[in-house]
C-alpha cells in the first residue's frame, strides 16, 4: 500500500491554533460517581432515535439495556447506574435542541446486569463480532456517532484494506484520548485485534500527532510484534483529526462528499470507540461509561474524569472545583467544531468528550468586517475550496452557484473563520447554506419518492 514520502504525513492547509492541552494532559483519570439523577437522551448517535423499552416506576440495573434500536442506522442505549426509571422528560442537549430522553434515580448501588464475558475472541466469527457491537450500542465517540456495527458492514468487506486508528486528537484543550493511551494503550491494540479479525486482508495504522510521542513510543512498543499493525506519526496540524485528512496522511488516498471511506478501503475509528469495541466483544459491556475532560482557562481544576453516561454535565465541572474566573463561553467538545452552551445542565452522552470554560480573554469577539480577499481562508481550508466565496454565496442566497463551487465538500473544521483577519463567520456561513443546500435535496427526494408511488 502506497503512503507519502514525508518524514510526517499530513494533508495540504490546516491550521495551528493554541494547543491547550497542558491544563489537564498530566492529570491522571478519576473515577466520578453521578449524582442523584441521570438522563439518557434517545438520540446520542445519528440515525433514528432509539425506542424507549422501561417505563416510569420500572426499577433497573447498571448494564440493562433502556432503549433499543429505532432502526438499521440506530443503537440501544444502556442504563449507567441501578436505580429506578422517573419517566421519559424533554432535556435540553449540547447542541441546544431539545429531545426527549430517560430519567433515572440514581439508587448509589450500582448493582450490574451479569455481563457475558468471552474468553476465547480469536474463534469468534466476523458476524459474532458485529452482532456484539452493534448490541453493546456502540457508535462513533469521537462526535460522529455513526453506528459502528453499520460501520463496520461496508458493502464490499473484501476491500477493505486500511483500519485506521484515529488517535490524532487533534482539537485544542482535549485530552480524553491521550489519556487512554498512556493509561491503557492494550485496550486500544486489542480493539484493533478485534476489528482486524473482521477484515481479514486489513492492515491496521495508529495515526497519532507528533505532539503525543510518548503515546507514539508506548504503542510501537505494543505492536512491534504485530506484523498487520504499525504507528504512524502524524504532523501537529488541525484538523489532523478529519476523517478524510487522517485518511490522506495515513494512505495518500482522497475522498470527497459523495464517497464513503469504505469506498477507498478504509475503515477510520477513534480511541474511545475501539477501546469500547474491546470492551463490548471481549467482556460484553455495552458502552455506559467513557473519558471526559474539563479544561479551560476559566476552570480552577482541569481533570480527565472516567464517567457514567448520563451524567450531567454541570456536575463533572463541579467536580473540577468549579470555575475560578467570569466565563465568557462555554463548549461542549472542542473550541473548533465543539458546540457552544447557555446551560450546562446537560446531560453527557456517547459523543460528548468534553467540557471547556473559557474565559472573554481566551474567547476573544470581535466585530466582522469586509472580506479584504487576502486569501488566508483558500490556504488554510483542508479541502481546497474557496471559503469566502461559498458564505457570499450564503449572504446573496445564492444555492446554484454554492453548489458549483463545491460547498457541500466543506468539512465545517471552522479554520476558515480561524484565519480570517476581518473576523467574518465564514465557517457558520458556508454551514448554514450547506444545510440549506441539503434539506432541499432530501425534500427533493421525498418529493420525486412520493411522485412515483402514485
Amino acid at each position: 500500500m502506497g503512503g507519502l514520502s514525508m518524514s510526517l504525513n499530513t494533508f495540504k492547509g490546516g491550521v495551528h491554533p493554541i494547543e491547550g492541552k497542558d491544563l489537564s494532559k498530566d492529570k491522571p483519570v478519576k473515577e466520578l460517581l453521578p449524582g442523584k439523577e441521570l438522563a439518557f437522551p434517545l438520540s446520542q448517535h445519528i440515525g433514528a432515535p432509539a425506542r424507549a423499552i422501561v417505563a416510569a416506576g420500572d426499577t433497573v440495573l447498571r448494564g440493562q439495556m433502556i432503549a433499543e434500536a429505532g432502526g438499521f442506522v440506530s443503537a440501544p442505549i444502556y442504563a449507567s447506574v441501578s436505580g429506578k426509571v422517573k419517566g421519559i422528560e424533554p432535556r435540553l442537549g449540547a447542541a441546544g435542541a431539545v429531545g426527549d430522553a430517560i430519567i433515572i434515580e440514581n439508587d448509589e448501588q450500582y448493582q450490574e446486569v451479569d455481563f457475558t464475558e468471552c474468553d476465547e475472541v480469536d474463534y469468534l466469527s466476523k458476524e459474532e463480532i458485529i452482532d456484539k457491537i452493534r448490541t453493546a450500542g456502540v457508535v462513533g465517540m469521537g462526535g460522529a456517532g455513526f453506528p459502528t456495527a453499520v460501520k463496520m458492514s461496508p458493502k464490499n468487506p473484501d476491500e477493505i484494506d486500511t483500519i485506521i486508528a484515529n488517535c490524532a486528537e487533534c482539537e485544542p484543550f482535549l485530552t480524553s484520548d491521550y489519556r487512554q493511551m498512556m493509561d491503557h494503550p492494550e485496550e486500544l491494540v486489542e480493539g484493533m485485534r478485534i476489528i482486524l479479525q473482521i477484515f481479514g486482508k486489513a492492515r491496521g495504522f495508529f495515526g497519532v500527532e507528533n505532539n503525543k510521542p510518548d503515546c507514539i513510543a508506548k504503542l510501537e512498543e505494543l505492536v512491534k510484534d504485530e506484523p498487520r499493525m504499525s504507528v504512524i506519526p502524524l504532523k501537529t496540524k488541525y484538523p489532523q483529526g478529519g476523517e478524510r485528512q487522517i485518511i490522506y496522511a495515513c494512505t495518500g488516498r482522497a475522498i470527497n462528499s459523495k464517497m464513503l471511506p469504505a469506498d477507498a478501503g478504509c475503515i477510520v475509528d477513534n480511541v474511545a470507540t475501539i477501546c469500547a469495541i474491546y470492551k463490548a466483544v471481549r467482556f460484553g459491556i455495552p458502552v455506559i461509561d467513557r473519558i471526559f475532560t474539563v479544561s479551560g482557562d476559566a476552570v480552577a481544576e482541569p481533570q480527565n474524569f472516567h464517567i457514567h453516561i448520563g451524567t450531567y454535565m454541570d456536575e463533572i465541572l463541579a467536580a473540577a472545583g468549579g470555575t475560578n474566573q467570569e466565563v465568557a463561553k462555554y463548549i461542549s467538545g472542542g473550541p473548533m467544531m465543539g458546540f457552544a452552551m447557555y446551560d450546562t445542565h446537560v446531560a453527557s452522552t456517547k459523543t460528548t468528550s468534553a467540557l471547556l470554560a473559557m474565559t472573554a480573554e481566551t474567547c476573544v469577539s470581535y466585530e466582522a468586517s469586509a472580506c479584504i480577499n487576502c486569501g488566508r481562508c483558500v490556504e488554510a481550508c483542508p479541502e481546497n475550496l474557496i471559503p469566502c466565496r461559498l458564505a457570499d454565496y450564503n449572504d446573496r442566497g445564492q444555492k446554484e452557484l454554492f453548489e458549483q463551487w463545491h460547498g457541500l465538500e466543506c468539512i465545517e473544521c471552522g479554520s476558515c473563520s480561524f484565519v480570517c483577519p476581518a473576523r467574518r463567520h465564514t465557517a457558520q456561513s458556508v454551514r448554514l447554506m450547506k444545510k440549506q443546500v441539503m434539506a432541499d435535496k432530501r425534500a427533493a427526494a421525498a418529493k420525486a419518492k412520493a411522485a412515483a408511488a402514485r
